[in-house]
């Protein structure tokens, strides 16, 4: 795979180059690797794209991690967030807390899965807004 033309930080196209990265890297579940890592990547990849969208609707994106502010952030601007992309806000859990150990439950196949699916929806749908 050939790496992606690079643009600059405040690029809404350099967002979604990283958003594809690491949407790319929620599916590679290798030996040794914890799926919690793989669902950080794919909220990592929603989270990215968001950020994207919102550089190029002129909006100033705070540096969090939490989907439903930044879903939020999105719907002030007038651009109405589809109910099925706002239910990635799920994502948010995987930024922080499932990182470390003993904070909540082991990520099963089946929300790696979901997680990935829910980080796909966003990341087509703010393609398809830009």
């Amino acid at each position: 795979m050939r790496p992606h033309d690079r643009f600059p930080h405040d690029d809404p196209r350099e967002w979604l180059n990283r958003a594809h990265s690491n949407l790319a890297r929620s599916e590679l579940w290798t030996a040794g690797v914890y799926l919690e890592d793989l669902c950080f990547d794919a909220q990592q990849a929603a989270e990215k794209a968001v950020k994207g969208l919102l550089l190029a609707l002129g909006v100033q994106h705070p540096f969090i991690h939490d989907l439903a502010a930044l879903f939020s952030l999105v719907d002030e601007t007038g651009l109405d967030v589809p109910a099925d992309v706002f239910a990635a806000a799920t994502l948010t859990r995987y930024a922080a807390a499932t990182r470390y150990p003993g904070h909540t439950r082991p990520v099963t196949e089946e929300d790696h899965k979901a997680a990935v699916g829910l980080a796909k929806k966003v990341v087509r749908w703010v393609e398809s807004v830009l």
